[in-house]
């Protein structure tokens, strides 16, 4: 039972990332890319510190570490890592994803969260100095053709260069996602996440809102606007709470594998929701991009298992 109710939490997870596109797709329609990005990481950071000084917070993080050693102390390294991180993943991330999501469709940039696994990896290979193999490679060049084809691919509904650009902005986008995720390799010992969680997302929050104050862009809200922005909180907070959950009890190589299937049901929600259209070359790419992420979770328990779970 255990178990089934942790596969149940991934396939949560996997739903939830693969909801987002779509999601932002719509409230982008009447919010300004910054002003959307602003409200997205100061209201997470508000509710992240909001149970971090609760007194929830304690019996929270008590459940989540169960078994685990962590550690309790904060450095100003690790605070320089926050900063570092807030710039990267609420910052310049969400404004280089949200801008190319208003030009591209929600199906192209559900498939193109697939090259965030080759960034990481990737940067695992060179920064971190951890060891591949001839079948990651294999996985790397699918993931690599896969969403360069699917970039430069025609569209039947928008302008090609639109979409073109819009393609490659939210190709950049995850490559500075998957610079948070290492550095949250040197955060991932840490006993408070939402402390963490809640200072990362309010510093991008905070200085998004500065810069859109600046440029005279307007906070108003329709009422439409609201439902949706509210899942995106909700969706934070059981992502966040699902993953370690998932992590502890079926393993991060599991875990991660089941995380993998995220863009498929992206795509799925995209065209029953927003009504998008689904063209050979994306069916083609998409399913390439995805072989070459199955390729790279084969066989990784023996020997990736823990980089993963520090990831």
């Amino acid at each position: 039972m255990k178990h089934f109710l942790a596969y149940l939490c991934a396939m949560i997870v996997a739903l939830c990332y693969g909801s987002v596109p779509t999601v932002d797709k719509f409230l982008l329609v009447s919010i300004n890319p910054l002003v959307l990005s602003a409200m997205v990481y100061t209201s997470a950071g508000i509710i992240f510190l909001f149970i971090h000084s609760s007194p929830l917070n304690n019996h929270i993080l008590s459940f989540l570490h169960k078994g685990r050693k962590v550690d309790e102390d904060m450095t100003w390294r690790n605070y320089l890592t926050i900063f570092l991180s807030s710039i990267f993943a609420s910052i310049i991330a969400p404004i280089l994803y949200l801008n190319g999501l208003n030009l591209t469709t929600a199906v192209n940039a559900a498939f193109l969260s697939n090259t965030e696994d080759l960034f990481i990896i990737l940067m695992g290979v060179f920064l971190l100095k951890e060891i591949i193999k001839l079948k990651d490679v294999v996985g790397f060049i699918c993931l690599l053709l896969g969403a360069l084809f699917l970039s430069v691919g025609n569209s039947n509904d928008i302008n090609f260069n639109q979409y073109l650009i819009g393609n490659i902005i939210v190709f950049g986008s995850y490559f500075f996602w998957s610079l948070d995720v290492i550095l949250a390799k040197f955060l991932s010992n840490k006993k408070n996440i939402f402390l963490i969680s809640g200072l990362r997302c309010a510093i991008g929050g905070v200085i998004l809102i500065i810069i859109c104050f600046n440029l005279g862009l307007n906070f108003n809200l329709s009422l439409n606007s609201i439902p949706p922005l509210f899942f995106i909180r909700v969706l934070m907070m059981i992502s966040i709470i699902f993953i370690y959950i998932g992590i502890r009890e079926i393993g991060a190589t599991k875990m991660g594998a089941i995380l993998s299937t995220s863009p498929l049901l992206g795509v799925l929600v995209a065209i029953i929701a927003l009504n998008e259209s689904l063209n050979l070359i994306q069916i083609l790419c998409g399913g390439l991009m995805f072989i070459g992420l199955l390729i790279l979770y084969m066989d990784k328990k023996n020997n990736n298992e823990k980089d993963i779970v520090d990831a």
